[in-house]
């Protein structure tokens, strides 16, 4: 796992630019404390900053390979699980590796099928290759977006990096965010291709982006399609389980210690399960979850989560044979200021989800102390729909983004941290309109599918082309942050690709959520854990924190410099921050944590704000 960034310009030499070529990878040291490297030419600068993962002496980059025409170069993020396989068929066509590492199978496969290479490929990965015999910059995203890859395009070719503050480095990048880039941060829309700075672009998953002389080419390589599922219910169960056992043995292939991500639901006990069963006799599996001071013993149900995690995390732990470890944050380490700037930095994006954010970051920093690699059970809800708005006709049926419909309910609307006349310009509704008509319009059907099999196909994907990649990217970057890479076993294309095209029908058969992936591992879990209700990420009940979060909202409104305050409504956070603490809602709580996070998001970035057209 690393992080990459470059820099191609057909109009100058860019052997005078190595500064700033070097600023622009300086900014991914946090994705790749490992080593560093830059190759430079006149027309390409491709930097990369390394997480060593496998092959820890050989795989070193960039990476480049001589031809009898030029030279090419490759920058490369991610991990590719098919690679013995790969460099297998590589050799028998003629190729001769110098090291052990995927990253040397993906340069010799671009080599071999030029940008046809990411069809091959079962992996998440982001990377860029310069081709010096076609003057091409070629830039390739996994599937399902799991690792991150941005561009900004110039007037004489094109930025690039794994993060925006990598392409903001760079002096030719405008700063700003326009009316549209507004919109799309506080709607959690997740737009494809979008990435809130204006001028700047997201590459889209499934995606190949080609750069030349001509300008940019897109091609997408994969996408969901609607196929008509012929298994019966028991080979349905049998064929889910047998992918979850393959994608879990290449996914725990590391030369790093490595560990699981456990919550003590459904998800991410069955990949704790299936790790401790490949591994069993080899190696005694790590875990790791979160928990905050006093949350068990004072746990309060509410409408989301019905149980705290901490007992089920312990009885997974020990039915499974880990060697567990709970990492419990108080109140004040969630609310620390410096803790916040460094999740906003993570995000480049103030996204205001508060101690969930903090408490990620906090628990990647303590489980990065014992190992650099873990698996997660990120994804499984949308792949098999868990969230309760599956299941909720009002929200579902909402004429909406069901998380929306969902959020809006409990007053989780993005802009009621805002000045009201910037709300009524912003008109978030009416963005969001528009973007889930679009995303209706890109659902594959299925020639006599109706009624509710073809709204629950719309659902799903709407899950796992929207929703999906704000959690994927809030993982990468929490993660990346701190120097560990998670792995998401979920979001293996195939099993995507399966669970997809499986009727609702069958996905519910037992009348609760998830069916086929609790009767996939019923024998590998607790039935405790088996029968659990759906529990989101947890989120701490503790009312210091609240306080915590009055007491800086008062200090920044009465210090009054910040200019995030000019786009605040601070009459209703001054409001908020004196009310008494058992007052203060679950909407109003995030309403301050939203301004908190513009207000150091001000300070990072010093954003120009465009309000005077739609972008």
């Amino acid at each position: 796992m690393c992080g990459i960034a470059g820099w191609v310009s057909y109009r100058r030499d860019l052997r005078q630019e190595r500064a700033t070529a070097e600023a622009m990878t300086a900014t991914m040291a946090c994705r790749g404390p490992d080593a560093e490297g830059l190759w430079l030419d006149s027309r390409a600068a491709m930097g990369h900053r390394r997480l060593a993962i496998i092959d820890l002496p050989g795989g070193g980059q960039p990476m480049t390979e001589r031809t009898a025409d030029g030279e090419v170069v490759l920058v490369y993020s991610g991990e590719v699980y098919n690679y013995v396989e790969l460099r297998d068929e590589l050799r028998r066509r003629g190729h001769r590796f110098r090291t052990d590492s995927d990253t040397e199978v993906v340069l010799r496969g671009y080599l071999e099928w030029g940008d046809r290479l990411p069809e091959r490929l079962n992996g998440m990965y982001a990377f860029a290759v310069w081709d010096t015999r076609t003057e091409q910059l070629v830039l390739i995203r996994d599937r399902m977006g799991v690792k991150p890859l941005y561009y900004f395009p110039t007037a004489d070719g094109v930025l690039f990096g794994s993060e925006p503050k990598a392409i903001l480095a760079n002096p030719e990048t405008p700063r700003e965010v326009d009316l549209e880039g507004l919109r799309e941060l506080f709607s959690m829309a997740k737009t494809p291709g979008h990435a809130v700075w204006s001028g700047m672009h997201e590459v889209e998953p499934g995606t190949v982006v080609t750069f030349d002389r001509g300008g940019r080419h897109p091609r997408t390589y994969w996408q969901l399609r609607a196929l008509e599922h012929t298994d019966t219910l028991e080979d349905t169960v049998a064929r889910v389980r047998e992918l979850l056992e393959d994608i879990t043995r290449r996914q725990l292939v590391s030369d790093v210690p490595r560990c699981i991500l456990l919550s003590g639901g459904l998800d991410s006990s069955a990949v704790t399960a299936l790790a401790a069963r490949q591994l069993r006799g080899r190696e005694t599996v790590r875990s790791f979850s979160v928990d905050f001071v006093g949350q068990t013993e004072n746990f309060v149900q509410d409408e989301l989560r019905a149980t705290p995690d901490t007992p089920f995390v312990h009885e997974v732990a020990r039915h499974a044979a880990t060697d567990h470890r709970d990492i419990v944050l108080d109140a004040k380490e969630l609310a620390d200021p410096a803790v916040r700037t460094a999740a906003v930095r993570a995000r480049d994006l103030p996204l205001g989800l508060g101690d969930m954010d903090q408490s990620l970051l906090l628990l990647f920093r303590a489980i990065r102390e014992h190992s650099t690699v873990a698996l997660s059970g990120e994804s499984a809800d949308e792949v098999f729909g868990g969230y309760p708005w599956f299941h909720d006709p009002a929200a579902r049926d909402a004429g909406t983004f069901p998380w929306m419909a969902s959020a809006l309910r409990h007053g989780l609307s993005g802009t009621t941290v805002l000045e009201p006349g910037l709300t009524r310009l912003l008109d978030v509704p009416g963005y969001l309109d528009r973007r889930y008509q679009e995303a209706l319009a890109r659902v594959p059907r299925l020639d006599g599918e109706d009624g509710m099999e073809r709204r629950m196909r719309e659902v799903c994907h709407l899950h796992l082309t929207g929703f999906v990649r704000i959690l994927l990217d809030r993982k990468d970057r929490m993660s990346m942050a701190t120097g560990l890479e998670v792995r998401v076993p979920f979001c293996d294309h195939r099993l995507v690709e399966y669970v997809f095209n499986t009727p609702w029908s069958a996905k519910t058969f037992d009348g609760r959520e998830k069916s086929l992936l609790r009767h996939a591992v019923r024998d590998l879990l607790p039935a405790s854990v088996l029968q659990r209700v759906k529990s989101p990420y947890p989120s701490t009940q503790d009312p210091g924190y609240t306080k915590e979060l009055q007491t800086q909202i008062r200090e920044l409104l009465t210090a009054g410099r910040s200019p995030a305050l000019e786009l605040m409504d601070r009459d209703r956070l001054r409001s908020i921050a004196d009310t008494e603490q058992h007052l203060v809602g679950t909407a109003e709580r995030a309403a301050l944590e939203r301004a908190l996070d513009l207000a150091v998001w001000f300070e990072l970035e010093r954003p120009r704000l465009r309000l005077d057209s739609g972008g």
